[in-house]
């Protein structure tokens, strides 16, 4: 394992044939469509690839998503997966997603699984974004209060939705001038105890750069199965790993992002 700065050395715990986040045009913020995004994997050398999209509760293309993935040309040498991400609401473990893709996961017509995601924090009353958060932290509000919130709201999440993923772990913290140093080895076993009872897979992921090495030999060591992560908006992104692999920022060539 290398420190934080340069990557976390996962090759070794995570097969980075495999891109278990991956957006296409379906969400508003990102680029080429699922087949651009395909012909990418098998240009990458991947042998699976998660297609996702963001969902809120009020989305109502996800039957779209789906046909557009089951129309998708069968090739041998790379498998397609499903699922859309959804913010984590609540301390109660709540998703922002519409209740009949939650409902239909895994199932006939549905998505594989739902990436959980910390787009903002957790609170026992809904959402706070980085700004509020720092606000009630100003205030008096203890970093390890916070920790606990988004570790709690996460288990309860993943209990909640029985097939989820957890996506780009702890990339809020540093957002609320934190990081995953901040997390008790308590808090990250309470995580791998979750995914395990439940099944689900733990992102490693390039585009964010989370988790850090600590969290991520010990959920490997507890058996955790953690799965490499590009987080791509454009084609160009799919199952590229830089981070992931520990390359220097000072390797990546003229005119890219680390």
């Amino acid at each position: 394992m290398t420190d934080a700065a340069s990557g976390p050395s996962a090759a070794p715990v995570v097969d980075l044939r495999g891109d278990h986040h991956v957006h296409s045009s379906f969400s508003d913020d990102a680029v080429h469509t699922p087949a651009q995004n395909l012909a990418a994997a098998r240009a990458a050398g991947l042998t699976v690839v998660r297609m996702v999209d963001h969902v809120r509760v009020s989305t109502t293309y996800v039957p779209e998503l789906v046909a557009a993935l089951a129309a998708l040309p069968q090739h041998d040498d790379v498998r397609v997966l499903t699922g859309v991400e959804a913010k984590i609401l609540d301390t109660a473990g709540h998703v922002d997603a519409p209740p009949e893709v939650l409902a239909g996961l895994g199932g006939a017509g549905g998505v594989g699984r739902v990436l959980l995601a910390d787009h903002q924090l957790p609170g026992p009353d809904g959402p706070w974004s980085p700004r509020e958060t720092r606000r009630r932290m100003a205030e008096g509000l203890a970093a390890a209060d916070v920790v606990e919130m988004l570790v709690t709201a996460t288990v309860a999440a993943l209990h909640r939705v029985g097939r989820g993923q957890v996506a780009h772990p702890f990339s809020l913290l540093p957002k609320i001038g934190l990081s995953d140093d901040d997390v008790t080895d308590e808090l990250l076993d309470a995580l791998a105890d979750a995914a395990l009872a439940t099944g689900s897979p733990v992102e490693v992921n390039e585009k964010w750069r989370c988790p850090g090495p600590r969290a991520v030999a010990r959920w490997h060591a507890r058996g955790v199965r953690l799965v490499a992560s590009s987080d791509a908006h454009d084609s160009a992104d799919v199952g590229r790993y830089r981070w992931l692999r520990g390359v220097p920022d000072d390797e990546a060539a003229p005119g890219t992002q680390p």
